[in-house]
């Protein structure tokens, strides 16, 4: 009987016959497949029939296949790194940036009560457009005051000019007085002459003292009027805050302090109506040293020809006329230390004038109002912040270390995302760098000669600006809102 040998060297099976030799006995390929599949589970083993020994059969290799996978998957993925390490290598980007822009505070340039207010929180306003009102009527009665006080200081400005002319009129008539007195015959008709000239310039002189007391009458009649203001205001002050002391919501201090504010108006009051009354009295003493002038110049054409000859008289006269230019040269100084006075008041009057145009308090620039502070009835002082004016300009301060700065320049395209609008690329570009990193600007900057060192990425700030005004209009972007600037560093062109 046939049995089949394994053949290790030719790795296949050799028919053999009873006597153990080969036999002549072919077994076709295809044959003995199909009998071993149907006799054998995968993997098969071929039993001889004197023989126990089992042999399997390869399976084939799958080997080929996962490495055409990872190749196919290497491939895809350098094929995705390389465009996007191509795009980051010439991108910075941080998101320690913010949005920023001029925001204008309004604060009052003058102290006092708030009669208006005319606009409120996030409202738009114009350049020019009233935000507040002040009460005016303290500086309308200062503004008063102030002119009263310029007509007064003009009226003693004429009166020294006038006072000029009169000595120099005065020192030429004694001049010609004494020359006429040491002469002979005409010296009696210089003597008169200069006699009536001086009865003259004393009449206008007279007549100049009125008019200067008329204006000081007018001035008095004034600070009546702001005396009986600052009277009135005492009283209805000392009347709110009676009725409040009993409340306990003052104090018994702020009582007598008003109560004595009220006398001491009373006492103003009292004093400038007796100076009133002294100026009315010096107006008549003017006007009765006019009616006196008259007499005197009268009286000296009736004795002009009893001093013709009176050479001693021509003599005094002459020694007051050598004094002359003294008395002109005193005359013309206080004639300027009026001209100073009346420009002072005319200051102090454009000064008042300037404080009562400062109750108004107007916006500075366009833009939105925020930080409102103010309402009608409050008292605010000089320097006060009342609100912020926003205007629309915008702009991102982005803080970049400064290891991304090595290419970075003005004028570079910046690709902006701002937090509020997730999705909407803001196009801009870098406007500048700024000399210096931010730790050294701080209000207390680092000292890195002291102690033990540790050095620390800076970072330097970096202003970016939009490009296009329209996309920022159609969102509200406004300073302090987050943003996520990319520069791109590779650009060749730079914006100027």
């Amino acid at each position: 009987m046939a049995e089949a040998i394994f053949n290790d060297e030719q790795q296949q099976f050799t028919p053999r016959g009873g006597n153990g030799y080969p036999c002549d006995v072919e077994y076709a390929e295809e044959e003995e497949t199909e009998e071993t599949e149907r006799t054998l589970p995968a993997p098969a083993l071929r039993v001889s029939d004197h023989d126990d020994q089992q042999t399997p059969v390869p399976k084939p290799s799958r080997r080929p296949l996962v490495w055409l996978a990872l190749s196919v998957l290497a491939a895809v993925a350098i094929g995705a790194a390389i465009p996007y390490y191509l795009y980051i290598r010439v991108r910075e980007s941080t998101d320690d940036a913010f949005v920023d822009g001029h925001v204008v505070p309004v604060s009052p340039r003058v102290e006092g009560h708030v009669a208006k207010v005319y606009v409120e929180d996030n409202q738009l306003v114009k350049q020019g457009d009233l935000l507040v009102e002040l009460d005016p009527r303290d500086f309308e009665v200062r503004l008063t005051a102030a002119e009263s006080s310029l007509e007064a200081a003009r009226a003693g400005q004429n009166t020294r000019t006038i006072g000029v002319s009169v000595t120099k009129i005065t020192s030429s008539a004694g001049i010609e007085e004494a020359n006429g007195a040491v002469e002979a015959a005409g010296a009696a008709v210089a003597i008169a002459r200069a006699a009536v000239a001086t009865t003259e310039s004393q009449q206008a002189e007279a007549k100049s003292q009125l008019t200067a007391a008329q204006a000081a009458l007018a001035q008095a009649q004034a600070e009546v009027l702001a005396a009986a203001a600052r009277r009135d205001h005492g009283r209805s002050h000392l009347a709110r805050i009676e009725p409040l002391v009993e409340e306990h919501a003052v104090s018994r201090e702020m009582l007598d302090d008003a109560t004595a504010s009220v006398q001491v108006a009373d006492a103003e009051f009292t004093a400038v109506q007796r100076r009133v009354a002294a100026q009315e009295a010096a107006v008549q003493q003017a006007q009765s040293a006019i009616l006196a002038a008259n007499s005197g110049r009268q009286q000296a054409e009736a004795v002009v020809t009893a001093r013709l000859a009176d050479l001693r008289r021509a003599q005094a006269q002459l020694t007051s006329a050598q004094s002359a230019p003294e008395q002109v040269a005193q005359s013309c100084s206080q004639a300027k230390g009026a001209t100073a006075d009346a420009a002072r008041a005319d200051a102090d009057v454009k000064q008042a004038a300037l404080k009562l145009s400062y109750t108004k308090i107007y916006a500075p620039v366009a833009g939105h109002v925020t930080r409102k502070n103010v309402e009608p009835g409050s008292y605010v002082q000089v320097g006060q912040p009342l609100l912020a004016v926003v205007e629309p300009d915008v702009w991102v301060v982005a803080n970049f270390k400064e290891t991304q700065l090595t290419e970075m320049r003005p004028g570079q395209p910046v690709t902006v995302n701002v937090d509020t609008y997730p999705g909407v690329d803001f196009k801009a570009h870098v406007e500048s760098v700024q000399r210096g990193s931010g730790a050294r600007f701080s209000l207390l900057p680092p000292e890195n000669a002291t102690g033990n060192y540790v050095k620390v990425v800076q970072r330097v700030p970096v202003k970016i600006l939009f490009d296009d005004p329209r996309q920022i209009t159609r969102y509200v972007l406004g300073p302090g809102m987050s943003a996520v600037p990319t520069v791109n560093v590779g650009a060749t062109e730079s914006r100027q």
